[in-house]
């Protein structure tokens, strides 16, 4: 009896592995699953940032190295990790054998391939996927300059920066008011406040220094040995700032000629005849164009399939040194081209994306493993932890990196040393005005017989305080 009890108990269990039949939960995971799962297993990934690198140690690291020790620990198992021998994810020669991961998959050389390889329908049909583990698309690499229009409406403002704009207005309105208080001040400019109309009215002022940086001489032409040293340092001032705007634009036009038209999209990139474009050669990106029956698409193929050997590339990285030393765009996996923009600042992502796929764990047909794979995946999923190997391997350096090729606007530094110039003329023109009013001052005491003080204060009244003679002067002339 007891015999026929252990037999049927037998039959059941057997029964519902090969059907698959529902299991309480938690069964299935951790108890039928890491029983069928071995305890050392064979993974081939692929050499490609940020998802295999190896470091100066000879060890290896990034986003699928990390996301393979999560999986183990998960699920309990031990592994041995190697690059997979020929560099290639895997596709088929000319004899219909495959190469790369999928070959080794295949060939039971490796037990996984866990690395970014795409899901597709033709490597489906040879081995096995887990769920994707990430999501991506195909899209455009670009060097920054062939992704940005060449020039807009006011683009003539382009040859200074915002900050350097600012300044100069900042030194003009400085520069106005300093003419228009040396004016006052100095008795050379105006000797007598109480019958006489100051020229260096603020409109006066405002319009001297206009004509200055237009080269245009302008009235009132300054007495006084203070209006003149302002009156000087600003010429230099506004001659130095157009000979360096004229370059700088001089540079910006030229610069403009060279850049590709603006590329946001496949149909901007096909439209466009500067900028070479390419994929890697026998990629699951190449066979993507091949096969579409867009039409757009399938004369970015023919495009590419005439000049194959100019245009295509063996490696991911060859294919973006290629776009930041040439008129390049390379196609290929959205999430790969992020990576390379967050560490290369010279470069840009197209916000087109085409082709949604996910990279996905390979294994043989008939491997335990997808299964469970598939399961901590998406626990890896639930719980965040994907999302941080993400931020973790995408990290953006380029806000304290900055770097930037080709044609920049002016900044302040460039020019700061004109700008302190300026300022030391403008306090050395005040200066002088103090003196000469003082110098004033004193005479008048001497002659009338007062204190220098009380001179001297008589004067800024008459200058500054009382202006009913002013006015009523001005009301008097035509």
């Amino acid at each position: 009896m007891k015999k026929s009890l252990v037999l049927a108990f037998t039959l059941v269990i057997l029964w519902m592995e090969d059907t698959g039949a529902e299991e309480p939960d938690g069964f299935h995971l951790k108890g039928r699953t890491k029983r069928q799962i071995p305890k050392t297993v064979t993974v081939t990934t692929i050499l490609e940032q940020p998802f295999a690198m190896m470091t100066n140690s000879g060890e290896l690291e990034g986003y699928c190295v990390d996301l393979l020790s999560e999986l183990s620990q998960a699920l309990e198992f031990n592994y041995t990790l190697h690059v997979v021998k020929d560099g290639r994810y895997g596709s088929k020669d000319q004899n219909g054998d495959w190469n790369g991961m999928v070959g080794e998959i295949i060939r039971k050389e490796a037990d996984l391939a866990v690395a970014p390889l795409t899901i597709t329908k033709v490597r489906e049909n040879v081995i096995s996927f887990t769920k994707p583990f990430l999501q991506t698309g195909i899209s455009i690499l670009l060097k920054k300059e062939s992704s940005s229009a060449g020039s807009y409406l006011f683009g003539f403002l382009n040859p200074f920066s915002k900050e350097l704009w600012i300044g100069i207005v900042i030194s003009y309105v400085i520069t106005s008011l300093c003419l228009f208080l040396v004016g006052r001040l100095s008795p050379c400019e105006w000797a007598e406040p109480s019958s006489e109309q100051n020229q260096y009215t603020l409109l006066n002022s405002l319009w001297f220094g206009m004509g200055a940086i237009t080269l245009q001489g302008v009235e009132p032409q300054p007495k006084s040995v203070s209006a003149r040293i302002i009156a000087v340092i600003w010429w230099l001032f506004s001659i130095t700032l157009l000979a360096a705007y004229i370059a700088s634009f001089a540079s910006y036009v030229n610069n403009a000629k060279d850049q590709a038209v603006n590329i946001e999209t496949f149909d901007d990139l096909l439209k466009q005849t500067k900028v070479e474009f390419g994929t890697l050669a026998n990629s699951s990106t190449f066979n993507f164009f091949k096969n579409s029956k867009n039409p757009t698409f399938r004369m970015i193929y023919e495009y590419m399939d005439k000049r194959k050997d100019r245009v295509l590339v063996k490696s991911f990285s060859e294919g973006v040194q290629r776009v930041r030393e040439s008129n390049y765009a390379f196609l290929g996996e959205s999430i790969s081209q992020d990576y390379v923009v967050a560490k290369h600042c010279d470069l840009v992502r197209a916000p087109e994306i085409i082709a949604g796929r996910g990279y996905g764990i390979a294994a043989s047909f008939d491997s335990p493993l997808i299964r469970p794979l598939t399961i901590a995946i998406l626990e890896q999923f639930e719980t965040g932890n994907l999302e941080y190997l993400r931020q973790k391997w995408w990290e953006n350096t380029c806000t304290t990196e900055q770097a930037q090729a080709g044609w920049v606007p002016l900044q302040p530094h460039t020019l700061g040393g004109i700008f302190v110039i300026l300022g030391i003329g403008l306090a050395l023109g005040l200066i002088v005005s103090f003196i000469e009013l003082v110098c004033k001052s004193k005479s008048k005491a001497a002659q009338q017989q007062k204190s220098c003080c009380s001179a001297f204060s008589e004067e800024i009244g008459q200058r500054f305080g009382r202006t009913e003679n002013q006015e009523s002067l001005e009301k008097v002339q035509p």
